[in-house]
């Protein structure tokens, strides 16, 4: 049954929309920080508009029953770590007293949105391990770029935890990197 959705054209073509309108929302909401950000570390900046985008793109290739391994693997492995890392945050802002308002109800259900339908793809995705090879070191250069040279995104309840969330960020994105590994090409072989 859930293969029969996950196939089905107009179904495709809702989620094509669903993460194509997200993906644009995802980058308006990046925009006060992006107009503080130096042009270098600009692409680096809107983690999960990006990770939405790369879905957008395999769904629109795979719409029309094509693969594009590199883009698959970029976006189950960025999918999850930041639709997992943007909920997270925001439980986090409201662990530590912070107030997230309807906004981050909103962001937590759609990030865990993300995460979730980028696995259940898993299945169609023709990824092999140097397509998530790419993606491992894509997602470790940006936490490099995040933690190192200060471009996370900006929760300001949280800036004086950024240590600990860059050392969970590492090990998410690793955890991401396996994860996205069993999913793909390790079932794969299994079945061969």
């Amino acid at each position: 049954m859930l293969s029969y959705i996950l196939l089905d054209k107009k179904f495709l073509i809702l989620l094509f929309m669903i993460n194509f309108l997200g993906t644009i929302y995802g980058y308006y909401w990046y925009g006060s920080q992006l107009e503080i950000t130096p042009p270098i570390f600009i692409p680096f900046v809107p983690d999960s508009p990006t990770a939405s985008l790369f879905f957008t793109i395999f769904l629109l290739f795979f719409i029309f029953w094509k693969n594009i391994p590199y883009i698959e693997a970029l976006a189950i492995v960025s999918l999850f770590k930041y639709g997992v890392w943007a909920v997270v945050m925001n439980l986090l802002t409201v662990a530590t007293g912070g107030n997230i308002g309807e906004a981050g109800y909103m962001l937590i259900a759609s990030h865990l949105g993300m995460a979730i339908q980028g696995l259940l793809y898993a299945p169609y995705y023709k990824i092999k391990l140097r397509h998530l090879t790419l993606a491992g070191i894509v997602v470790l250069h940006n936490d490099i770029i995040d933690y190192v040279f200060g471009q996370m995104p900006i929760y300001s309840d949280l800036t004086e935890y950024m240590n600990e969330i860059g050392y969970f960020t590492f090990w998410l994105s690793v955890v991401s990197v396996l994860l996205a590994y069993y999913l793909t090409v390790h079932k794969k072989q299994r079945h061969i």
